[in-house]
């Protein structure tokens, strides 16, 4: 494929992190807007979302990340949006998980993000916009998830280092931070929740929101 041809492709969507639950829901969302979609997980399934590309990385694994990074953007070009969801979901309470649990938790709930955005986000400012967006949670820590507290804090933070690298390039970096369980039929089911993932990345640049909170009133 040669270059000009690449840059006459439709900008599409990538997905880090897309499971069954908020990850198929935004890769659909996206996918209905007639954007192509590449799905990064550790399985590479593409969940029926029609028309979109699989690619197989464990979050935790820079090498393999920026691999299927680099042929996600290969098979579709530069993206338009990218959606860092990965995340290690588990209760452990204070003094309960080894450090090497809490490497791994942090591992893919923030650096995986940090790697994501450092490999994708420099050619989106270079080509003068773009959207990455991060799944956040948690946001009251709680006691008896003190690795996701830590890790979904993290995020935030996260956030705000990568709008100040790349939002004066037009990048727009902000956050979905979702507080509850995610499940079908719910406050916080899946596809309701893809809407502000949608929103985020339509925003015009002078009315850009950093993070959006899911409580799940609205959806009562």
């Amino acid at each position: 494929m040669t270059t000009n041809t690449k840059e006459r492709m439709m900008p599409g969507a990538v997905i880090v992190g897309a499971g069954p639950g908020i990850g198929r829901s935004v890769a659909r969302r996206f996918a209905g807007e007639g954007m192509p979609v590449a799905l990064v997980s550790r399985t590479g399934r593409t969940l029926d979302v029609e028309g979109a590309r699989g690619y197989r990385a464990d979050c935790a694994d820079e090498d393999a990340l920026r691999a299927a990074l680099d042929a996600a953007r290969a098979d579709q070009g530069v993206p338009d949006v990218v959606v860092y969801n990965a995340a290690i979901i588990r209760p452990d309470t204070a003094g309960e998980a080894t450090v090497r649990a809490h490497l791994d938790a942090w591992a893919v709930n923030v650096v995986g993000a940090l790697v994501t955005a450092a490999h994708v986000a420099p050619a989106m400012a270079g080509r003068g916009g773009g959207t990455f967006l991060v799944t956040g949670g948690m946001p009251e820590p709680r006691r008896e998830y003190v690795s996701l507290s830590l890790g979904k804090s993290g995020v935030r933070t996260l956030v705000a280092l990568l709008d100040q690298e790349y939002g004066p390039s037009g990048v727009h970096v902000a956050s979905v931070t979702v507080a509850g369980p995610v499940a079908p039929g719910t406050p916080f089911d899946p596809d309701v929740i893809a809407e502000h993932y949608w929103h985020l990345h339509t925003q015009p640049r002078d009315r850009w929101e950093h993070e959006i909170l899911h409580t799940g009133q609205d959806a009562a």
